[in-house]
């Protein structure tokens, strides 16, 4: 099966997990929500199209690998400040909203949001069914044209190099993510891994499974737009010397593909 692959390279990266209270959690993995929502703004749909992002969301098969591990292993805290007053604002529903109580007064609200610094992750990803569209080759087509600027999880956290990063067949996610060139570094030995329970290979010689897990990354992009449910994924590491040379051959775009 043919998967598409994706390189997330950025100084900042926020893969996000769920908010609690004022503190923004992140994860070392992409949630399906995460690229769902990276592939919808390609696309160039807007937020408000529920049904379109639960669509999308509901057909996609994805396998995650850290090709190099945040710097100095370490989270970055960036401290926010928000001045919020009982006025009308609007929202990203496009629909003005107020806050009650307090007589008018404003107060300050505090937030807390981490981000990984200097890490790549290669993602491998198809969609099910694949003849309903948008297909693969069509998100590959987004990908290289985004109709809007892209991001990895929040706004500041801007790619420092192309998402697109082409083409791999395999039975499953993982298997098609094993056939992509790792770069040359040699630290760390092992690389980790993530990829869904339901999707698992027949045989995994060169992975350690380290553990399965019951994992809450899928948005309710239809009404409340919160996280909910959940999905059985796998973790596992796999020697970085067990995966391609970096300078394999490997189609970078579908027009190389045909060529």
């Amino acid at each position: 099966m043919k998967h598409l692959i994706l390189r997330l390279e950025a100084p900042l990266m926020s893969c996000g997990g769920e908010t609690i209270d004022n503190y923004g959690v992140i994860r070392s993995f992409p949630a399906a929500s995460m690229l769902t929502g990276l592939l919808a703004n390609a696309l160039g749909w807007r937020r408000i199209e529920g049904a379109r992002h639960q669509r999308l969301q509901d057909r996609l098969v994805f396998a995650a690998r850290i090709d190099r591990e945040p710097a100095g292993q370490a989270r970055l805290q960036d401290y926010q400040t928000a001045q919020l007053t009982n006025a009308k604002h609007w929202t990203t529903r496009g629909e003005p909203e107020s806050r009650k109580g307090g007589g008018g007064a404003s107060f300050t609200h505090l937030r807390f949001r981490d981000y990984f610094a200097d890490m790549r992750l290669t993602v491998s990803l198809r969609v099910e069914p694949p003849e309903t569209r948008p297909t693969l080759d069509e998100l590959a087509q987004a990908l290289e044209r985004p109709a809007r600027p892209l991001f990895i999880g929040r706004k500041p956290c801007l790619p420092s190099a192309p998402i697109l990063h082409g083409f791999s067949d395999g039975d499953t996610a993982l298997t098609a993510l094993l056939a992509v060139p790792v770069d040359d570094r040699k630290e760390p030995e092992t690389v980790r891994l993530l990829w869904p329970e339901n999707d698992t290979p027949e045989s995994m010689t060169a992975v350690q499974r380290s553990r399965t897990h019951m994992l809450t990354d899928q948005r309710n992009w239809r009404s409340s737009g919160l996280h909910g449910g959940g999905r059985l994924v796998c973790e596992g590491t796999v020697a970085r010397d067990r995966l391609p040379a970096h300078d394999a051959a490997m189609p970078q775009t579908e027009k190389d593909e045909q060529q």
